[in-house]
């Protein structure tokens, strides 16, 4: 038996002090339910307008701070998540479920982004996003465009990604000079607060950076809202993602949106075929598929479909289910029981419809009480759910495909557009697969699910809505251009 850490409290982060509420929540390990993680404040409105109003006056100083104090602020973040990262990823393991060596490089990852950041704070000039000269058509005028910070900035995160998701977003509104509400997934409040706790104690200015905890029907609802919030980015469902485009578009507040996909995974016959089941089994199946780049939908051509599914099936067979903190576990619990009785019911849903089931997809008894499932894949038909909504946990379909221009047609029918990839040692296809996928990001030979902190992460269709995300892109959305004339 592993046995976990005492319980944390964990309160809410408003105006630089540490503040509790009057009701309370827990998180619970999925690898043993008998563990509670964190007992945490659960924030109401009233709390979530506190934390507004300290955003809104914080960002007046924040705004005109030189980038020499935004870049030392970021990289003592940054430096405390990388020389944490064992204990940090610890908590991550035991909050979330994914296997303790997952959950230390997200922490990593998390502090390579606020170092990233932090260069990108000094690149980017004391007006948060630099600022170029354009040249007048009209003589002796000066035209200089140049890059604000937006605002008070929303962020709302979820519970897969509970350090790397956050940081993205914190440390780019940091950067650029805006203040920030921050409000995890009701699922990783110790993440949260774990990351505050480092954020605390970064000598940012009281207000500049606020957590606040809770419900999205309450806590999140109360940000999307308000009038004071000049710009919200949210990563979640396409539901909730819709709702929050609904009411922030109402009242013309800038919006930034992450929602999942269907991502596919094309697999041709010229494809190093080992290569190609080791894709799709760290596409589809690591982190048990709870990743919006996990690769869902393989699609094979006809003359090495049956091959790759007997193969893939073979090495479904050899992954360890199990407690997060084993040594030698692939793949982890489901995140909570709501989500493995979801799982569960999409098996079902997929026997129904008539899809051919190939292996896995069974609830599973561990040494602990946990929300186990073994890796399921299926056999299935381009208008079977399975293949066409997203899931959002460990279950994979297999979409056999004449050729590669029919195999491009299925990767493309789908409302989602976030990423997806295809093996091959074809250029030709490679490169026109990379122009002809629509979708935000392609890989070639590589598992979907696996992306550089430094380069823009973002989908098209149904996965994304506005700017992209990471890297310097980040600028389109955390700041707002300004273009001034002058009479030389």
């Amino acid at each position: 038996m592993i046995h976990g850490e005492l319980r944390q409290s964990v309160r809410q982060y408003i105006n630089g002090r540490w503040e509790t509420s009057a009701t309370t929540g827990v998180s619970v390990n999925p690898s043993d339910t008998s563990e509670v993680v964190a007992e945490y404040a659960r924030a109401d409105r009233r709390q979530v307008e506190l934390a507004i109003r300290a955003a809104t006056e914080a960002f007046v100083h924040w705004s005109h701070s030189t980038p020499q104090r935004r870049a030392d602020v970021l990289d003592r973040i940054g430096a405390e998540l990388l020389a944490r990262k064992d204990d940090l990823g610890l908590l991550l393991a035991r909050e979330v479920g994914k296997t303790l060596p997952e959950a230390v490089a997200e922490v990593a990852r998390a502090g390579q982004i606020f170092k990233f950041f932090a260069g990108e704070a000094l690149r980017g000039g004391a007006g948060g996003g630099g600022s170029e000269n354009v040249a007048s058509v009209r003589a002796g005028v000066q035209v200089d465009v140049t890059r604000e910070p937006v605002g008070v900035v929303g962020l709302i995160t979820p519970w897969n990604t509970p350090f790397a998701v956050p940081a993205s977003k914190i440390a780019a509104a940091l950067a650029h000079g805006n203040s920030v509400v921050f409000k995890p997934a009701e699922l990783v409040p110790a993440c949260g607060w774990a990351l505050t706790d480092i954020i605390s104690r970064a000598t940012l200015p009281a207000g500049v950076f606020n957590l606040v905890m809770g419900s999205g029907r309450e806590a999140g609802q109360a940000l999307v809202d308000s009038a004071l919030v000049d710009a919200l980015s949210f990563t979640g469902s396409a539901a909730n993602g819709e709702r929050v485009l609904q009411a922030a578009a109402a009242r013309r507040a800038k919006v930034q949106l992450e929602m999942g996909g269907k991502n596919a995974l094309v697999v041709l016959a010229d494809a190093d075929l080992d290569r190609a089941v080791d894709c799709a089994v760290q596409g589809a199946y690591f982190s048990n598929g709870q990743r919006c780049t996990a690769s869902s939908r393989l699609i094979v051509e006809a003359a090495v479909h049956d091959a790759f599914v007997a193969q893939l099936r073979q090495r479904l067979k050899t992954l360890k289910i199990g407690h997060a903190l084993e040594r030698g576990i692939d793949i982890g619990p489901v995140a909570d029981a709501e989500r493995l009785a979801q799982n569960l019911a999409w098996i079902d849903i997929a026997r129904e419809e008539g899809a051919e089931h190939v292996w896995g997809g069974e609830a599973l008894q561990r040494a602990t009480a946990g929300h186990y499932m073994s890796p399921a894949l299926f056999l299935a038909q381009p208008e079977h759910r399975i293949a066409r909504e997203e899931i959002f946990g460990p279950l994979a379909c297999v979409l056999r495909a004449g050729d590669y221009d029919e195999a491009l047609a299925l990767c493309n029918d789908t409302p989602f557009g976030l990423c997806a990839g295809i093996c091959t040692n074809s250029l030709k296809h490679a490169m026109h697969f990379r122009r002809h996928a629509v979708v935000g990001m392609t890989m070639v030979n590589l598992p979907t699910a696996g992306v550089d902190f430094h380069a823009p992460f973002g989908g098209r269709k149904g996965s994304g809505y506005g700017p992209r995300e990471q890297g310097r892109h980040a600028a389109e959305f955390y700041t707002t251009v300004k273009t001034g004339y002058m009479l030389a």
